[in-house]
């Protein structure tokens, strides 16, 4: 008997900025697996649903409740912020699945907060971009380090998940100190807090105003190419288009 569970990205978790893909996958699910918080901005919708969660640092735990529910004959779905793929819980899922080859995997993609945050910004990620984790839980800080400088040499605009935590509070700090041997200061930069959830907060400054404010792990930071600026407030990367002779002959 073959089994299947979707991978579900459920974008910020606002309902409006979920995919209709994704809430098909969830509406035919009997069971619902996730982290705590994202399972409580589903619960109003799906109240009927099964929901099953796991607590933080449990990620490998979650993924094989998936499987041993699928094996039950349940639907069953996994739900990831952002996008499933985008430091989500897929490729893990994929791993696990090895040990499972009755059961089907599919990934339903989300929104990632690089693609969120940039809309609430304006338009800061519309040249090539890169974006990098500043979280060393998975990932060595050598690593991390060597990532930032190759994307600052590379002149790309850097998306900065994970900019923070309780235990890396200076984290920030420390990647603007490695983007400024290369960057200027006056570098167009923003950030985005709670993207599109309750107190959603944006904010642009200069990579050198960057490094002294204060970010949480639900903050995505954006740093800009040299062809970034702030246009009324918002953060903008140009193309290189012509605009100079903006109107056009009848």
């Amino acid at each position: 008997m073959s089994h299947k569970i979707y991978i579900v990205g459920m974008g910020p978790g606002k309902e409006e900025m979920m995919t209709g893909e994704a809430l098909c996958a969830l509406e035919r699910s009997d069971v619902i697996v996730g982290y705590t918080v994202y399972l409580d901005l589903l619960q109003e919708r799906f109240r009927e649903k099964e929901l099953l969660s796991t607590p933080m640092r449990q990620e490998k735990e979650r993924c094989i409740l998936c499987f041993q529910e699928a094996e039950k004959g349940k639907q069953v779905a996994l739900v990831c912020s952002g996008d499933a793929g985008i430091y989500g819980m897929a490729s893990l899922m994929y791993e696990i699945g090895k040990d499972y080859p009755e059961t089907e995997l599919q990934v339903i993609a989300g929104i990632t907060a690089a693609s969120s945050g940039a809309a609430v910004l304006g338009a800061p990620v519309n040249h090539d971009f890169c974006v990098i984790s500043l979280s060393d839980l998975l990932v060595p800080w050598e690593k991390i380090e060597k990532r930032l400088k190759a994307a600052a040499d590379g002149g790309f605009v850097i998306v900065l998940y994970n900019p923070s935590s309780h235990k890396r509070k200076d984290y920030l700090q420390k990647a603007c100190d490695i983007l400024l041997e290369t960057i200027e200061e006056e570098r167009a930069c923003g950030y985005v807090e709670n993207i599109g959830r309750d107190g959603t907060k944006a904010e642009t400054c200069t990579l050198k105003e960057l490094r002294d404010r204060q970010v949480n792990m639900f903050t995505t930071v954006f740093i800009g190419n040299a062809d970034s600026e702030i246009i009324n407030g918002k953060l903008i990367t140009k193309r290189g288009y012509d605009v100079n002779n903006r109107r056009l002959s009848k």
